[in-house]
């Protein structure tokens, strides 16, 4: 009988083996179409709410106590958007751009948070290229904590390996503002991008292997003349702030801002493999309310129960334009400013983006905080009312 239950046993491990490898197989192609915008809707929503039980991830610890936001006694004005020489309402912008969730706050208070498609004020959902605005703010915790002397430095002084790439004459500075001038196509549809391939990679799992294609790229300019989006810069951010700290972006977010601001609960970062540096460009999970608090930490320019985490100014400085070629480029350090609907930066707004419509805006002129989690069909272009005039005509039913 012993003889016979041994094989028997063998046989039931190869079908778990293999039900497990088929399952992780079919997620990852599912993660594939969805880049790719090619998901049915249902299935496309999987993506930002269970990509972290796929794939590696490192947990930001929150800390305690939870800090509750207050809810207003008012609620959000009814009011128009205009977009595209068309009128729309609130409930189209929520319905016709697939928002599973929204939040809008004024002086430090809720007006409206709503839940959509599934999601829970206890989802964990995929910040997408937000975690871009993250990773650089901890380039500014580094720079306050002494772990980095300037942004002028070159990035070679902290990532030696880069030595004889094209990575070798950029800056920091111009790092973060998506002017080093490598080569680099982020188109997110097209399967022969540097940005699929470095999807690719994140896939495979395998650590060391994003920084060596990265060293591999080519110039096509010098640094601060040409400004092309590239989730591969985020990466060596990522990697950046690693070598200056020796501690991984999870804990070194946790440890100076995350565990201070009274989170509801632990995120989680995508990790390029187990214990390999976190993909810093795009794979930070957490809730809608703790979106919005680390919004309220940068209206605040990164100062928290008095200890200022960010150098004065840090957070003006990452959502201003700049210029570049004699235009006007509306990108600061990984941070999108938001112009006014006569193209005017007073406000000095700006946003944390992520492809499909994640979102973090910030308004310091008017105290205002809004987020955005959807689900779009594509991973640009998805949205029917534009998001900017949205948020600019919020702004001014909140300001009359």
């Amino acid at each position: 009988m012993n003889h016979n239950s041994a094989p028997h046993g063998d046989d039931n491990l190869d079908t778990t083996a293999s039900a497990s490898h088929s399952s992780r197989r079919d997620e990852i192609e599912a993660l594939i179409s969805s880049y790719g915008g090619r998901q049915m809707p249902n299935l496309h929503l999987e993506t930002f709410r269970n990509l972290g039980a796929t794939f590696a991830t490192r947990t930001i610890r929150a800390g305690a106590p939870v800090r509750p936001l207050q809810h207003a006694t008012r609620t959000l004005p009814d009011f128009s958007i205009p977009s595209g020489g068309k009128t729309y309402d609130i409930y189209d912008y929520v319905a016709r751009n697939r928002v599973a969730g929204l939040m809008v706050m004024q002086n430090d208070q809720v007006l409206l948070e709503h839940y959509d498609l599934g999601l829970t004020a206890a989802t964990r959902w995929l910040s997408m290229s937000m975690a871009k605005s993250i990773s650089t703010t901890l380039v500014g915790a580094a720079v306050q904590d002494g772990l980095i002397d300037s942004i002028d430095d070159p990035l070679t002084k902290y990532l030696p390996e880069l030595a004889g790439s094209a990575y070798e004459v950029v800056s920091i500075k111009t790092l973060m503002q998506m002017t080093s001038g490598v080569q680099w196509d982020d188109n997110q549809t097209n399967p022969a991008s540097e940005r699929r391939h470095m999807l690719q990679l994140q896939i495979d799992q395998q650590p060391g292997a994003i920084i060596d294609y990265m060293a591999g790229r080519p110039r096509v300019g010098p640094p601060g003349t040409v400004w092309q989006y590239s989730t591969g810069d985020t990466h060596l951010v990522g990697a950046l702030v690693r070598a200056a700290t020796g501690k991984w972006l999870s804990d070194y977010l946790s440890e100076k801002i995350w565990s201070k601001l009274g989170m509801e609960a632990d995120a989680a970062w995508w990790l390029e493999a187990k214990d390999g540096l976190e993909v810093a460009g795009s794979g930070l999970f957490a809730t809608m309310r703790d979106y919005a608090r680390f919004g309220r930490f940068a209206l605040g320019d990164g100062v928290i129960d008095g200890e200022r985490v960010l150098p004065e100014g840090w957070m003006r400085d990452a959502g201003s334009s700049r210029q570049i070629g004699g235009a006007r480029v509306n990108y600061g350090y990984m941070w999108w400013p938001v112009p006014a609907p006569d193209g005017s930066l007073d406000d000095g707004a700006y946003s944390a983006r992520g492809i499909f419509g994640q979102f973090i805006y910030i308004n310091p002129k008017h105290n205002i905080i809004s987020v955005v989690l959807s689900a779009r069909p594509k991973p640009r272009d998805g949205e029917t009312v534009l998001d900017n005039d949205f948020w600019n005509a919020a702004v001014a039913a909140l300001t009359k």
